[in-house]
């Protein structure tokens, strides 16, 4: 079932490239694993994934020491700064940085483990509460004021939309995290910003349109989350 679903999510995201002219080779797919067993997460990697997005610390640390090594793993959810020792020290990529002392907090603790960390910047694209991120004014200007953070590396943005049930209701939201994404990229120094990620199972294909080069896909793999 696991990699039915991978091989159908792939095929959406080749249809999704052919209508906005893209190479789905330039695709990156961040299987969410948020509740779900280590066994069935190595089934996806049998299958295909190569990147996995996990959204809490405490439950990273119970898996991630089972995953391949070659496995690349991502934070995606919100990171407190008290955490960000610990996420330091388990992933490759912090996609959640969505202030300067959290930025200040991860730079020391890869300092004192001699890592470069690689991050993205979270962008807030809606005005829900619920959704964290910087703002639009912000984020063009954020680049420019951790320069001094030697062991921090940007690497793109992180946008989330809000939930709707038609998918052409996210296409805004996926088009202003496109701008804001272009506007810090040409603001930006940095040789190595370009990844946008954003699109999720609901609404990854209109991400890709828009422009998404890195989709997190939780429920299409695996099914609906037993948050029990």
């Amino acid at each position: 079932m696991i990699k039915d679903n991978i091989d159908l999510i792939k095929n959406k995201i080749a249809d999704a490239c052919r209508r906005s002219n893209r190479n789905p080779g330039d695709i990156s797919v961040i299987a969410v694993t948020k509740t779900v067993p280590v066994e069935r997460v190595k089934e996806a990697i049998q299958s295909g994934i190569d990147e996995i997005g996990e959204n809490k610390v405490q439950e990273a640390q119970s898996k991630i020491g089972d995953l391949p090594a070659a496995v690349k793993k991502h934070f995606i959810g919100h990171l407190q700064t008290n955490k960000a020792k610990k996420a330091v020290e388990l992933f490759d990529v912090i996609q959640s940085v969505d202030s300067l002392r959290l930025a200040q907090e991860i730079n020391k603790s890869a300092a004192k483990i001699n890592k470069i960390q690689d991050c993205l910047l979270e962008i807030k694209v809606s005005e829900e509460e619920t959704k964290f991120g910087l703002s639009e004014e912000e984020a063009v200007s954020f680049l420019s004021k951790i320069e001094d953070l030697k062991n921090l590396r940007v690497l793109g943005i992180m946008a989330m939309a809000p939930y709707f049930d038609d998918k052409e209701s996210y296409r805004p939201y996926f088009k202003k995290a496109k701008e804001i994404f272009n506007k810090i990229r040409e603001n930006s120094k940095a040789a190595d910003f370009n990844i946008l990620s954003m699109g999720m199972s609901n609404d990854f294909e209109v991400a890709i349109e828009e422009g998404s080069n890195m989709v997190r896909i939780g429920t299409a793999i695996f099914g609906a989350r037993n948050y029990q």
